[in-house]
């Protein structure tokens, strides 16, 4: 498997995630009678699956065709913070390593980063 084929099928997976979001969208208008979506905004962690370029890349193809197509997509970047389960000190887990700044503990518990959620859907009409 060459380089590029990588990025095509992890490509692939973002493009399968955005198909059922919209189609959860698509849902959402439906049983509230919106006419046009305007823009999607998606929370993703920075530790998901979920790889924000590709959102972007693959995004086009998903909506074409459906309520979303001409909607723009946000994607915001949700940190990887933890809690640390020696002194309770929160922070940023990339950041620091994994170590919590406060006691120097590796005892820590992920409190987020891992997310992917729908956060606003922008409707009109």
């Amino acid at each position: 498997m060459t380089r590029g084929d990588g990025k095509e099928a992890e490509a692939l997976h973002e493009l399968g995630i955005l198909m059922s979001v919209i189609k959860t969208v698509e849902d959402y208008a439906a049983e509230h009678q919106v006419g046009k979506i305007e823009k999607l905004v998606l929370q993703i962690g920075e530790i998901s699956s979920v790889i924000p370029e590709y959102m972007r890349k693959v995004y086009p193809a998903a909506a074409e065709g459906t309520l979303l197509a001409d909607a723009s997509l946000e994607i915001e970047i949700l940190p990887a913070n933890a809690e640390c389960r020696d002194c309770g000190s929160v922070f940023h887990a990339t950041v620091t390593g994994g170590v919590c700044p406060d006691c120097g503990s590796r005892n820590m518990h992920l409190i987020s980063g891992r997310d992917f959620l729908i956060k606003e859907i922008v409707c009109s009409g």
